[in-house]
């Protein structure tokens, strides 16, 4: 069962309470740029999770047949409660690693970019996690935690977090001792020194109490949230590979060949010394620190919000019945997905190209469903023509607001 696919409606509304609790607090913390780039990468996090799960999973059950040292009865309520606490151990050494390693949080960082804190920042997840997280677990198979147990408590696991991404939520007194909570877990999303690399647990705090990472949240310290080599980006696939693509240049411009290997794996912000001198990166000035953000007018604002939801609902649809896809169609639809919020995350950010890369996005849709035809996939007689008046629609409201705010002629 896809939990995550159940959850998305209760995800939504309550984002849409937190709305309201803004306006009626006179609170601000929600920007429409910001949270669909955190939404963006939650829709492609899900989405190639039905590319990439499969081989944890694959993973995780070989690991079980071959080398549990118990069998574990998924009929006992103690293996439940067991591994449900297991799970959050693991997590807790994923995510501290995570943090510092530098391959490990090149995959993790996409998290921890936006620079406001609100329940979309709860689903602002990877989609490169599965690369190495997979082996944080592999002692939940040793054990003998049966896999529907393990897959069971990982998603209750992700669900208990989603609630603690909030600013509305004060400390919980007794509670904040032993769950993550919203206070203890906007510190571990902040930059402040004080704060930074924090708090890693997923549902219990108490590793960081016995591990010594805990940091309570402090009334003199105002959170600011965010990383401290800043994304300065709506691009979702860009978020999801900065990391990457900085410690790639490190790793070409070093002139030792062993530091060309071991930057992947040293602690979070080792660089090279050759490096360092000839290509020096500013230290973050959080007296001076500013969200990025780029002004858009009403009617844009309000087009990329339509754009957006046109994902969301195709995204959720492909929840549903992506799992019963070949790797071809996968691959085709999740690419179609990328293409489509990367457009979006470029028209956030007003980039020249913006429009002329719309016009090509809404051109490609029918292609798009041609193609999954030919892999194989019988969609409804009427998804073609919903798809095709969709992009009509959207041309339209495209040109209407070309006429109304002039924008610029693709080149």
């Amino acid at each position: 069962m896809n939990y995550i696919l159940f959850a998305v409606p209760f995800f939504f509304l309550l984002i849409a309470i937190e709305l309201l609790a803004d306006r009626w607090r006179g609170l601000r913390t929600y920007r429409l740029s910001d949270a669909l780039n955190s939404l963006s990468a939650g829709v492609l996090s899900t989405t190639s999770g039905l590319l990439t799960k499969g081989l944890a999973l694959v993973t995780y059950t070989l690991a079980w047949q071959q080398l549990a040292l118990v069998e574990l009865s998924a009929k006992s309520l103690w293996v439940w409660v067991f591994a449900f606490v297991f799970y959050d151990f693991c997590y807790y050494w994923n995510h501290r690693l995570g943090h510092e390693r530098n391959v490990l949080w090149a995959a993790h960082a996409v998290h921890h970019q936006s620079e406001d804190y609100n329940l979309s920042t709860a689903l602002r997840q990877t989609s490169t996690g599965f690369i190495f997280g997979w082996i944080f677990y592999l002692p939940m198979a040793i054990v003998g935690v049966p896999p529907l147990v393990f897959l069971t408590v990982g998603a209750l696991n992700l669900l208990y977090q989603f609630w603690v991404h909030t600013r509305h939520i004060p400390k919980l007194g007794w509670f904040e001792w032993v769950f993550i909570t919203p206070s203890n877990h906007r510190v571990h999303h902040a930059q402040n020194p004080v704060y930074m690399d924090r708090n890693y647990g997923g549902v219990f705090i108490i590793w960081d109490r016995l591990f010594g990472t805990f940091q309570e949240e402090l009334d003199e310290e105002p959170v600011i949230f965010g990383v401290t080599v800043p994304l300065a980006s709506w691009n979702p696939l860009w978020a999801n590979l900065q990391v990457y693509a900085h410690l790639w240049n490190d790793a070409r411009r070093t002139g030792s060949i062993g530091d060309k290997l071991r930057i992947w794996f040293m602690r979070t912000g080792w660089r090279p010394e050759d490096v360092a001198q000839r290509h020096p990166m500013p230290k973050p000035d959080l007296a001076a620190f500013r969200k990025f953000d780029v002004p858009l007018t009403r009617g844009r604002q309000w087009y990329a919000g339509l754009q957006f939801a046109t994902y969301v609902v195709v995204g959720t649809w492909l929840l549903g019945v992506g799992e019963h896809w070949q790797v071809l169609p996968l691959v085709i639809g999740w690419s179609w997905m990328a293409f489509g919020l990367y457009t979006i995350g470029c028209w956030l950010e007003s980039r020249s190209w913006a429009l002329r890369l719309e016009l090509l996005r809404l051109v490609l849709n029918m292609p798009a469903v041609a193609a999954l035809a030919w892999g194989g996939i019988e969609l409804p007689q009427w998804a073609p023509w919903a798809l095709a008046v969709y992009s009509l629609l959207s041309l339209i409201g495209l040109l209407g607001l070309q006429r109304a705010e002039r924008l610029p002629q693709a080149d």
